[in-house]
């Protein structure tokens, strides 16, 4: 007994392979084997065109790499009386800001970040210490984590008028490598790059204890 879908006239099929269309044209086929024949035939064409269209995912031009800049990444926080890790980060003005770039002066390292409401408390003393104290070598370098960059903390420095220099680490790798886990976190580093001092929590930077400590590292030439 005969399958009636051997001997049953065939329409046009159309079939989709990613790229390309394949029309298959199959004509009444009034013998099996001659069908089958065909048939194979157009599988190979479709087995063919299908490999031909597979992407390795990658472009036969050479791939430009950006520039990145070395940044220092530790594990563990780094132990007080050793030298700061380097590092290089931009500014709001998209300047490269380095910490060797500071070597001879007093500079207090403060991670921050616009979301953290101790952060924004602090501020206004830091800016306060260091109009008085920059001309003696004191400088201030505040490392933002924030995601979005200057695009946030842009409006926070004009609003509170802070004049230091604002970093931008929003990868976090610099933070890391200092061992931030909790913001504020702030160091104090003498003129020689040695970490004298970690503070943890947000301080009030223009208070006499405080000035007392900076100077002090500022009378250490």
């Amino acid at each position: 007994m005969k399958s009636g879908w051997a001997n049953a006239p065939l329409k046009e099929t159309t079939v989709y392979n990613g790229w390309r269309t394949v029309l298959i044209c199959i004509k009444t086929v009034g013998k099996r084997e001659a069908f089958f024949r065909k048939l194979v035939r157009c599988l190979g064409v479709l087995i063919v065109l299908s490999v031909a269209a597979c992407d390795s995912g990658y472009s036969s031009e050479r791939q430009e790499q950006p520039s990145v800049k070395p940044v220092a990444v530790r594990r563990a926080p780094p132990d007080m009386g050793s030298q700061a890790p380097d590092f290089q980060l931009i500014d709001l003005q998209g300047n490269w800001q380095a910490l060797p770039d500071y070597r001879g002066k007093v500079v207090l390292l403060n991670f921050w970040a616009t979301w953290c409401g101790p952060c924004r408390v602090e501020m206004p003393s830091m800016e306060r210490v260091y109009q008085d104290l920059k001309d003696e070598g004191f400088a201030i370098l505040a490392i933002s984590s924030d995601p979005q960059g200057s695009i946030v903390t842009r409006p926070f420095v004009a609003s509170q008028g802070l004049t230091f220099p604002i970093l931008h680490d929003s990868d976090y790798q610099v933070s890391g490598s200092y061992g931030v886990r909790t913001l504020p976190m702030s160091f104090l580093i003498d003129r020689n790059g040695t970490l004298i001092q970690r503070v943890f929590g947000a301080r009030d930077w223009n208070s006499g204890e405080a000035r007392e400590l900076i100077r002090g590292l500022l009378r250490e030439s």
